[in-house]
């Protein structure tokens, strides 16, 4: 971790490394994301202690309750990264991946190929998580990384960093492969986002005041979602012990993530029937309501019911707080899904194969749930083994992006001595 005030030796080294980890074969990364794995666990002690002193710093700033829990470790969660690393590990190996292939008239035998990207870089804030998810992405898809962590997490960055390098050294790859950027002030970004010659996609993860500031100043394409309000509709058909069971899961099991339900939706034909039980459900588990008048109607009057005002319907609490309106019918749910998204996830609680169809149709978040919480819209829940970022943009990936996001496609042309004429 060099303390020159300049990035750019960072990424030149970053560059070299990706061109050998994308000429690797991907027996040799999964070997490397075993390797990898294998010290996450082994070192576990020393991203304990790293990740205390961060945390203690970060109570003593006065940090929110929300920050700490995402900046906080355990020996589940770190046991979590390393299973997490296991699971890209094990993926199918997307670089090299033929895509099409067709033989052309004119005997041109083309096929399109899926490539790495190059090098990537990674600016977050507090969860160290991150670091070793990213980092096992990019050596799956055969790319180099740089990861710029937030000051809050400096020494637990440091020290996953360190786990990481020792990785990739064991598994016969470049520890430059992987860099963790921790002594360089806040405003080194600014200069990192101008390396267009070097870096060739930056994801920044956060809050929407670090991504704006990312995709104002970058020269390089930039993969965002600027928040996630994620809706939870409740259809008039919905069964009551599902509509509780989701929408508490949805706002409750982790409040401060940006798959945490933000606004709840109700069918008026069903409101009477679902919402003292479903508001009941959310109050006993600590979440305030920001309710409409119709909504107000069918709730207990207590302190933790409260007027929402316009301003709720685009909020990202990020905590137990949630909005709370009564639609009319499935039009009335899509219609304030549209005006108030932010791509992200939605979903719907229904029994009717005909009205989750058509919510799966004319909902075009980047995930869509049917009779499930927002809170699988995770790259690990959907199979990717861990996300890199979720893209809200649709350009290039749209939702949790795994390994196969990081790698794009180009051509392959075989030819016999073929010339055009």
């Amino acid at each position: 971790m060099s303390d020159t005030s300049s990035l750019r030796p960072h990424a030149e080294r970053a560059r070299a490394a990706s061109r050998l980890v994308a000429s690797s074969s991907g027996a040799a990364r999964t070997h490397a994301l075993g390797r990898i794995a294998e010290a996450l666990r082994d070192q576990r002690d020393a991203l304990l202690d790293a990740n205390a002193a961060d945390v203690a710093a970060g109570r003593e700033a006065g940090l929110e309750d929300a920050f700490l829990d995402r900046l906080a470790l355990s020996a589940d969660r770190i046991e979590g990264m390393a299973s997490a690393v296991d699971a890209i590990a094990g993926q199918d190996d997307p670089v090299g991946r033929v895509e099409l292939q067709q033989v052309r008239p004119n005997g041109l035998r083309v096929g399109r190929v899926r490539t790495p990207l190059g090098v990537i870089a990674v600016i977050y804030e507090a969860r160290p998580n991150v670091t070793s998810d990213a980092a096992a992405l990019a050596i799956r898809s055969g790319n180099a990384i740089l990861l710029k962590g937030g000051s809050h997490a400096r020494r637990s960055n440091k020290a996953v960093g360190a786990a990481v390098a020792a990785g990739l050294e064991a598994g016969g790859l470049p520890a430059d492969a992987v860099q963790v950027i921790t002594d360089h002030p806040r405003d080194a970004i600014a200069e990192l986002l101008t390396f267009d010659d070097l870096i060739d996609l930056v994801i920044p993860r956060g809050g929407e005041g670090l991504i704006r500031f990312v995709a104002e100043r970058s020269r390089i394409p930039v993969v965002k979602h600027y928040k996630g309000v994620c809706h939870v509709y409740l259809h008039e058909d919905a069964p009551v012990d599902r509509a509780v069971a989701i929408a508490v899961n949805a706002k409750v099991s982790r409040p401060a993530v940006c798959n945490s339900a933000e606004t709840l939706l109700v069918d008026a034909a069903a409101a009477s029937r679902l919402l003292p039980a479903v508001g009941r459900a959310l109050i006993d588990a600590g979440v305030t309501l920001h309710a409409d008048g119709r909504a107000r109607a069918h709730l207990p009057a207590t302190r933790e019911v409260v007027a929402a005002n316009d301003s709720d319907w685009d909020a990202e609490y990020l905590a137990l707080d949630i909005a709370v309106a009564v639609v009319d019918g499935l039009d009335g749910a899509i219609e304030h899904i549209r005006a108030h998204s932010s791509d992200h996830t939605e979903a719907i609680v229904t029994e009717s194969i005909t009205v989750a169809d058509r919510f799966t149709r004319e909902i075009t978040s980047s995930c869509v749930m049917v009779n499930a919480s927002t809170r699988f819209a995770d790259g690990g829940q959907l199979g990717l083994g861990a996300e890199i970022g979720i893209s809200t943009s649709r350009v290039h990936a749209y939702g949790p992006m795994g390994a196969e996001g990081l790698t794009t496609t180009r051509f392959v042309v075989l030819g016999e001595g073929h010339v055009r004429t």
